[in-house]
């Protein structure tokens, strides 16, 4: 910057200049030049006055720049802090999913999601009227759960179920999980391993019940510890258990296991299985195996071996399935064998089943989960209320069970059933069930004496879970 002084001392110098060339000429001659150069000296002044100015100008709008992009640094600076803040408090925020039931997770593992199910079942079970056994008109809530499952960092989970039907409160499931990789290691209430069927949820059947001698041999969840691996088509289960919860503490402990092969043929689902299960019963124990025909809210069953003394229990049984498009069959077969006190004979009883099932709607199969080896959800290809109408399937099964053996007459029986369902979305859907039930040698005679009859059912289940 130029200062005054220094425009002082240039314009004594350009006067000292001036004069004494003014000096040295004729003061006559050189009057008007004196005057001119006296003029331009003074615009010369002014010039360098409005120099000046323009340059601290200039300087002060240099330094407001300089200051603005300052702020602007500091302030671009405090809202990427800001954005980063705000990244990581959604990060490590719990995010919520809704998929029929919210599920909450958070950043560390940790997840959380309620479950349930409502079954509401109406029926009419046609007897001869005059063995007494109960007839006509019934309805029931079969199944009413509640519970949640999620998991805990580690590679730990959990499952707490428990069904509310019937006015009465009793414990389903109750797991502890830990997962590596392909294997998964379960202590607490759950399914031992008897059968593709048995393993597979009452929330993916084709029948509003499971073919009868699942429930004949009293298959059921027991508290114990169980191991499972998986690996490429292959699924090894097996576990030691005591008993359901509801009837501990007693002697009883079983050893169960089961063995899949569940490759894929093109497009096709193949499942080829077996299972084996010990029941090492306690001293001076029974056992009874009986059925209800068809539906659960009839207490009549037609086909009664009533108590009688045993040792131990051996199950062994076969599976196999196929699922292709639309179409599905599936095959079990399985043999009960006991063990008695003493010089008493040892009986065995068998049960079988056969069914096939077709979807009448396009683009709709049977689900299966091969990390289970059971069948699994259906999943209409186009759902009720989304321009879809949902997936409709017809299904037809074989059922045997032989409860006589050993002179232990618990008489046997033969059905042929057929299903319709109607699955409106994955999570909800519509049964309708009709089944023509032949019994010899059944628990409730005629007023003739006779034992061997049939019995119609029919039953419609409504069912919704989350």
């Amino acid at each position: 910057m130029i200062s005054h002084s220094k425009i002082a001392l240039l314009a004594m110098t350009l006067t000292c200049s001036v004069s004494s060339q003014a000096l040295a000429h004729n003061p006559h001659e050189n009057a008007e030049e004196i005057e001119a150069l006296k003029t331009e000296l003074l615009r010369l002044t002014q010039r360098l006055q409005q120099l000046e100015g323009s340059i601290a100008q200039n300087a002060e709008a240099t330094q407001a720049a300089q200051s603005t992009a300052d702020t602007a640094q500091t302030v671009a600076q405090s809202a990427a802090n800001t954005a980063e803040a705000a990244t990581l408090a959604a990060n490590s925020a719990p995010q919520i999913n809704l998929k029929a039931a919210p599920e909450i997770k958070d950043d560390r593992g940790f997840t959380f999601k309620p479950r349930g199910r409502v079954n509401i079942d109406v029926g009419y079970v046609g007897a001869p009227g005059s063995t007494g056994a109960d007839s006509g008109f019934d309805a029931e809530a079969r199944r009413v759960r509640l519970g949640a499952s999620g998991k805990i960092p580690g590679g730990f989970g959990y499952k707490v179920e428990a069904d509310f039907a019937e006015n009465d409160v009793a414990l389903t499931d109750a797991t502890i999980t830990y997962k590596d990789d392909s294997l998964t290691l379960t202590a607490g209430q759950h399914n031992t391993f008897q059968g593709l069927e048995e393993l597979s949820s009452s929330l993916h059947t084709s029948f509003i019940e499971r073919s009868a001698f699942t429930d004949a041999f009293g298959f059921e969840r027991r508290v114990g510890f169980s191991a499972q691996y998986t690996a490429d088509n292959l699924l090894i289960q097996g576990g030691i258990f005591s008993d359901n919860s509801e009837d501990l503490p007693n002697g009883n402990t079983s050893f169960d296991g089961r063995v899949v092969y569940a490759p894929k043929s093109g497009s096709t689902q193949l499942h080829f299985g077996g299972s084996v299960h010990y029941n090492d019963l306690g001293t001076g124990s029974t056992v009874r195996y009986r059925q209800r025909p068809l539906v659960h809210f009839v207490d009549n069953r037609f086909v009664n071996t009533d108590n009688f003394s045993a040792n131990s229990e051996l199950g062994i049984g076969l599976e196999a399935a196929a699922i292709s498009g639309p179409f599905h069959v599936s095959l079990e077969g399985y043999r009960q064998s006991v063990s008695r006190p003493g010089a008493l004979a040892n009986p065995s009883f068998l049960g079988a089943s056969a069914e096939v099932g077709y979807f009448l709607t396009q683009g709709d199969s049977r689900g299966y989960k091969d990390s289970a080896g059971t069948f699994d959800r259906v999943k209409p290809n186009k759902p009720f209320g989304e321009g879809g109408k949902g997936a409709i399937q017809l299904n037809l099964r074989y059922d045997h069970l032989d409860l006589n053996s050993q002179g232990i007459i618990g008489g046997t029986q033969n059905s042929v059933q057929a299903s319709l369902i109607w699955t409106f979305t994955d999570y909800t859907r519509i049964l309708l069930n009709y089944g023509l039930l032949s019994y010899d040698d059944a628990a409730f005679p005629t007023n003739t004496g006779d034992t061997n009859y049939n019995v119609h059912v029919f039953g419609a289940r409504a069912q919704v879970d989350f």
